[in-house]
């Protein structure tokens, strides 16, 4: 396996590959839910290539940038157990050269500033941005990303749709714990009380998505699902039911629909989400 650790490196490296290329964009920390994307990328692919990059500039100036775990070393090895290509690194200033603040950035409008959006103002942005930086860097045909990240993979859709890039962007379950927590690197903030907790925010994403195909009206399974949240001792940011193509306010006509929870567990902030049809 390559690791490449500056864009002079990754473009000398692609000028002489030869097939397809898959992207698997990650922040580190991986665990089994990227390893399966992964998976997916070396079926889409002949060549696959994950990126490891803690994005500064879709953190906010309260959040974890800090504090977010790098595992570089532990990173790499299940990456090469994996038949990964190659792993690029970059550094911040080769990622920005100008800097943040004169960095041009991507923003794609009506559905950057709702949902997580609202609650992260500018961390659209910020995934919008190094997304393209990234496409333009390592050339893929194919991209690969969780769903349990739906509004970002939905933000991605339409930029790569929107700015007509050649890449196919696709979308792979969320990977779950046996107990259907949805795997994140941020479940290791969690202590252990809270994370024999946390599998209620999807038990009350299938309660909800239940009684709606039963007929309930969304707003009613939304506040239902609010105070189950509540009585759990989570901290509400947002419990929301919205038509997957675009995450506006679903009308009586939607069909295609997807319940989308932020919540915090503490001081840990966790997000989920389960797509249905009504």
């Amino acid at each position: 396996m390559q690791v490449l650790k500056s864009l002079d490196e990754l473009r000398a490296w692609r000028s002489l590959l030869e097939g397809s290329v898959a992207l698997v964009p990650t922040m580190g920390n991986l665990h089994e839910g990227h390893l399966k994307l992964v998976d997916m990328a070396q079926q889409q692919a002949d060549h696959v290539v994950v990126s490891i990059f803690v994005n500064p500039m879709q953190f906010g100036k309260n959040e974890d940038l800090d504090a977010y775990p790098r595992t570089f070393d532990a990173d790499c090895a299940a990456l090469i157990e994996r038949g990964t290509a190659a792993v690029f690194a970059p550094t911040v200033a080769d990622v920005y050269p100008r800097g943040l603040a004169e960095q041009t950035s991507i923003e794609v409008p009506g559905i950057s500033d709702i949902l997580c959006g609202a609650s992260r103002p500018g961390h659209f942005r910020g995934v919008a941005t190094i997304v393209a930086k990234l496409f333009n860097m390592v050339q893929p045909d194919v991209a690969i990303f969780g769903e349990k990240d739906f509004q970002q993979l939905q933000v991605i859709r339409l930029m790569t749709a929107d700015l007509s890039m050649s890449v196919t962007v696709l979308g792979m379950p969320t990977e779950r714990a046996d107990d259907g927590l949805a795997l994140s690197s941020r479940n290791g903030y969690l202590s252990e009380s809270e994370r024999a907790q946390a599998p209620i925010i999807y038990q009350t994403l299938q309660q909800s998505a239940a009684v709606i195909q039963q007929g309930m009206v969304i707003e009613t399974a939304e506040q239902q699902a609010r105070e189950i949240l509540s009585q759990q001792g989570l901290r509400i940011d947002y419990v929301e039911v919205r038509r997957r193509s675009d995450l506006q306010s679903p009308q009586p006509e939607d069909r295609e629909l997807v319940m989308l929870v932020a919540a915090f567990l503490g001081k840990t902030r966790l997000i989920d989400n389960l797509a249905f049809d009504r």
